[in-house]
């Protein structure tokens, strides 16, 4: 599967629609049980307001788990069309929930409609996007003479270096963009003469920003 668009952290705007306030929080879960504690959580800190209304899609495409709740408010005005707004927005891995404080003016069926649509629209529009991308972490060792070239080729090939154990000889550990890895072990033969190769010693995935362009 190609990678899609999650957020990369959770976010939170509040909106006044005819004196209710409406608190909407966003954020990543990468599994129903992530998005059912996530929804728990807000529940827990706004226990006191008139509506929490939870949504969430967890996947992306033709492979995705979908739930919302109207949370007490008439049928179909709330839950639906936050979810609506998240499927439409290409979002993958997103949970949200939207909270209302009753400001004691009812907005009506068409009203809520827009109010929770619109709560969700604005909180994704703010949203910093960012892609699970596969990855190894891998330990590369290297004489002390060898040791700034070797830092220097692992940033050339994408890499991020985590950690340096300076011993006998150093150590170095890095994570490589799983297709970057080759590129990298073919410059290291070529700077060590092949007497150095990278070891894999963890295969994840990790959030990376999605930059915008300009």
């Amino acid at each position: 599967m190609q990678p899609y668009p999650i957020p990369a952290k959770e976010v939170r705007n509040e909106t006044v629609v005819v004196n209710s306030r409406f608190i909407a929080t966003l954020a990543p879960a990468f599994s129903v049980e992530e998005a059912r504690s996530f929804v728990t959580r807000i529940r827990a800190e706004f226990a006191d307001a008139s509506h929490n209304v939870p949504a969430y899609v967890i996947g992306h495409g033709s492979s995705v788990t979908a739930h919302c709740s109207d949370d007490g408010e008439p049928s179909g005005t709330a839950g639906r069309p936050a979810l609506a707004v998240l499927q439409g927005s290409g979002l993958g891995d997103v949970a949200v929930v939207v909270t209302r404080y009753f400001g004691g003016t009812k907005l009506g069926t068409g009203g809520l409609v827009r109010a929770y649509g619109d709560a969700v629209r604005q909180l994704i529009a703010m949203t910093p996007r960012a892609h699970k991308v596969p990855v190894h972490t891998v330990l590369i060792p290297l004489p002390y003479n060898l040791f700034e070239q070797g830092r220097q080729l692992v940033e050339a090939h994408a890499g991020v270096l985590l950690d340096q154990d300076f011993a006998a000889e150093v150590t170095l550990t890095a994570q490589f963009p799983v297709e970057r890895l080759e590129g990298f072990e073919a410059a290291l033969r070529d700077l060590s003469n092949g007497s150095r190769q990278a070891s894999v010693i963890e295969t994840v995935q990790v959030l990376m920003p999605i930059t915008p362009i300009r």
